[in-house]
């Protein structure tokens, strides 16, 4: 995960400790501060040793924890890096942008509204990638927010605010938080109830895979419709 980011150890943790299965929870950082082009492209280049820190681990699963790192690189990326991760540790691999498409193709959603914390550019990348993974972006917000440890700091008013500017009409499903540093779950139920369509989150869709990708029932309570059961009889194909 960047070095930056405070919220994956917290809002995982927190949603996987509803699961009955016991996890302990391990990671390694790459250096990046501000979300812009060149220090993504910097923390991917560290990738490698941070694998390595983690096979040393002997983790059973590895989430590459930066939505926007592997988006801002153009379609597909998710995919190539996910492959490369598996030719260096023996585990189930996977990615928050991956768990992303994942979670919406399990909800069966075809037609979304995105929130993000990103700065203009960045975001349309990301409504990009989604795009060209066969996804319609009915409509989105960026909060342009370039400083990463500030957009841990994002309060969720703001971010429910976004939401409520969005026109969801037409959409099959909301992405209340389109990275995994955004500060969200507390907002997935309640902004569910409001809109009356699922609601999930970089974390929500990260928890789904990882349970899904361990052979685990993808179910966790006040966590949004993604995880109240969707998708149990097709979990994904790990190293296709």
């Amino acid at each position: 995960m960047p070095s930056s980011n405070v919220t994956v150890e917290t809002e995982i943790p927190a949603l996987l400790a509803r699961h009955p299965e016991a996890f302990s929870f391990h990671s390694s950082r790459m250096r990046m501060h501000r979300v812009s082009p060149e220090e993504l492209r910097a923390m991917n280049a560290q990738r490698e040793r941070c694998v390595d820190e983690l096979a040393d681990a002997g983790v059973d699963a590895l989430l590459y924890a930066c939505l926007v790192a592997l988006m801002a690189q153009g379609p597909g990326e998710h995919q190539r890096v996910e492959k490369a991760v598996r030719e260096q540790v023996d585990a189930v691999v996977l990615s928050s942008a991956g768990a992303l498409v994942e979670g919406l193709q399990a909800l069966g959603a075809r037609r979304i509204a995105l929130v993000t914390p990103y700065l203009r550019p960045l975001a349309e990348q990301v409504v990009a990638y989604l795009e060209a993974e066969g996804f319609t972006v009915v409509d989105w917000a960026a909060l342009e927010v370039g400083d990463n440890a500030e957009v841990g700091c994002i309060p969720g008013d703001r971010v429910l605010g976004a939401a409520r500017g969005l026109d969801l009409s037409t959409a099959d499903a909301l992405v209340i938080s389109a990275c995994v540093q955004m500060p969200s779950l507390d907002l997935v139920a309640p902004a569910e109830e409001e809109f009356g369509l699922p609601v999930l989150s970089a974390a929500t869709a990260g928890a789904h895979a990882l349970l899904r990708g361990l052979g685990l029932d993808p179910v966790l309570p006040g966590a949004g419709r993604l995880l109240a059961g969707a998708g149990r009889a097709a979990p994904p194909t790990i190293g296709a």
